[in-house]
């Protein structure tokens, strides 16, 4: 029997929304001795990656290992890529920090409460992004915008691990009151020398091995094999007391809603929205990449949706807000993973180790997870992107400055705003104030060329061809005419035609549409005929719309093409 056409678009639907059932339906069983292992050698990263990034927030080790193992399993569910891997992430980590400690100073289980709500939040507001279709959001930080933030926070994380890598206390709470402690201590001759020797022999390890090592799980080698055993020793060999995360609760927590008053729901709006922007932005650019590597194209508003689940499924289970992972990604793509089954065995891989073994983290120092923060800051800031736009477009080198500024000196919830800020503004400013050119003829070239590049280009005595490279809108409807206005009286010459080359332009909102009209009745007085040439059909239907078709076709027929509209003026003679 036939399946009717409303059940296997319903399915189609579910499957659009669920990707983890058109996973499974799909699963070859080839695939699994891959995914199983990918999974064992991602949980080897996982753990001590989680544990960093939680203790980095401000939060116990465990929240990080609760929030992995709900980035796995909603992105398993929900994520429409194979195997892009979310979890805790240090772009994240100093904006949770910056928003739940001023909130909870002593810390404890409010400030766990407040992680939970704040992940709740941001991914409330990516899911609703992704169910109504705002994916292309993402698209507002630029790529120089994107390097300024990212700069700022990876230097933000390094000043306040510092003090845990070198074993004293006192961090404060900008990047300058971590600098003036950090100075401070070096100083007073606070290091802990024990602390401070692992922590910098951990740091020199991870980095020695990303780069002559890079397929094996360093960070896990130097937390769990080095630092433990290190600290371990010290302790019982030496009588040297080495900080260490100590013991974690054993067993599970049940998904619930943290509790949270509606004042404090209030004041974490403003890291909830800075942290789904930052969030938007990374699993923008990184499902782009591992699509392309496929031959796909990206569902950007399904991985918002996927990463809300997440983030949602991650506040529930007492997590913190998670993010897609530049880092973890790629080992889980070199491991062989296939599919999201590599997620859901490195999740239970995590759950296993809380339910029946918790007492392997306990001597995992303090200086050894500040190292692995440390060096994952090291390796998200762009230190050679920033030194390309330098050599190659130095505006916008200094945007990207600027933001990287706002973000270390203001603050880095302040400076992701002012990063989305500049995003906007840089925008309208581009629109406000775009490219204009008078054109000409080049001997040896075809059409119509910008006179100011090439100062040869003959222009025909009584026209002026004009072409703007912009939608036509309430900003700079203005400008358009005031710089038509500027070129017809540069040109010297007694001008009867003003041609516009209108093919760039893609709009006329309704202010521009009444600038032109008075712009058209201006020269008209003046014995000027303003017409237009290789204008789009929808934006004739919109002056239809506006009823000014039929007046600037009484003055001139709107011209397929720029030369057709030079023919008909060197026809009517009007030009002599």
């Amino acid at each position: 029997m036939a399946k009717s056409p409303d059940r296997e678009r319903a399915r189609f639907d579910f499957e659009h929304w669920v990707p983890a059932v058109s996973m499974l339906r799909g699963y070859r069983r080839a695939w699994l001795a891959k995914d199983l292992f990918a999974g064992l050698v991602l949980t080897t990263m996982l753990i001590p990656v989680g544990m960093s990034y939680a203790e980095a927030a401000g939060l116990p080790v465990i929240t990080g290992l609760y929030a992995s193992i709900a980035a796995l399993t909603g992105y398993a569910i929900f994520g429409p890529s194979r195997i892009l891997v979310l979890g805790p992430d240090s772009a994240l980590a100093a904006l949770i920090a910056a928003t739940v400690l001023p909130l909870s100073p002593g810390g404890g289980s409010q400030v766990v409460a407040l992680a939970s709500m704040l992940a709740i939040m941001a991914g409330a507001v990516c899911t609703m992004f992704g169910l109504v279709r705002l994916g292309f959001v993402s698209d507002l930080l630029s790529d120089p915008i994107r390097y300024g933030y990212l700069n700022g926070i990876g230097l933000t994380l390094i000043a306040s691990q510092l003090p845990s890598l070198l074993g004293f206390s006192g961090a404060g709470e900008t990047f300058l009151d971590d600098v003036l402690s950090v100075t401070h201590a070096v100083l007073a001759g606070q290091i802990h020398l024990a602390t401070a020797a692992i922590g910098l022999t951990c740091v020199a390890t991870i980095l020695a091995q990303r780069r002559l090592a890079p397929s094996l799980p360093g960070i896990f080698i130097v937390v769990f094999v080095m630092a433990a055993l290190t600290g371990w020793w010290l302790r019982h060999a030496y009588h040297v007391v080495v900080p260490v995360i100590g013991a974690i609760p054993s067993g599970w927590t049940l998904p619930r809603m943290p509790s949270v008053s509606w004042p404090e729901i209030r004041r974490l709006s403003g890291g909830a929205l800075a942290i789904a922007f930052v969030s938007f932005a990374d699993i923008s650019v990184l499902s782009r990449v591992f699509a392309s590597r496929a031959d796909r194209n990206p569902d950007r508003n399904q991985e918002l949706i996927a990463l809300g689940a997440a983030n949602l499924l991650a506040g529930l289970l007492q997590g913190c807000p998670v993010s897609s992972s530049a880092s973890r990604t790629p080992v889980a793509q070199a491991a062989g993973a296939q599919t999201q089954i590599t997620g859901i065995v490195a999740a239970v891989c995590i759950a296993a180790l809380l339910l029946f073994a918790p007492g392997l983290l306990a001597h995992v120092p303090h200086a050894a997870l500040a190292a692995v923060v440390i060096c994952a800051s090291i390796a998200v800031m762009q230190i050679r992107d920033v030194a390309r736009l330098y050599r190659r477009r130095r505006s916008e080198f200094a945007v990207s400055l600027l933001c990287f500024v706002g973000v270390v000196l203001l603050g880095v919830v302040q400076g992701i705003f002012m990063a989305v800020g500049l995003a906007l503004l840089s925008f309208v400013w581009r629109a406000w104030h775009p490219y204009d050119a008078v054109l000409g003829r080049v001997a040896g070239l075809r059409g119509y060329h910008d006179v100011t590049r090439h100062p040869d280009a003959r222009q025909l005595p009584g026209l002026l061809l004009f072409r703007w490279d912009a939608p036509l809108f309430f900003a700079n409807a203005n400008i358009f005419a005031e710089h038509l206005r500027e070129a017809i009286a540069r040109s010297g010459r007694d001008v009867r035609w003003a041609i516009v080359a209108a093919e760039p332009i893609t709009d006329i909102d309704v202010t521009a549409a009444d600038v032109l009209a008075r712009l058209h009745d201006e020269l008209r007085a003046q014995g000027i005929a303003l017409c237009f040439a290789e204008m789009k059909g929808p934006v004739k239907d919109l002056l239809r719309q506006y009823g000014l078709f039929e007046k600037f076709t009484h003055t001139a027929p709107f011209f397929a093409t720029v030369g057709e509209a030079v023919e008909h003026c060197v026809a009517s003679g009007r030009h002599r």
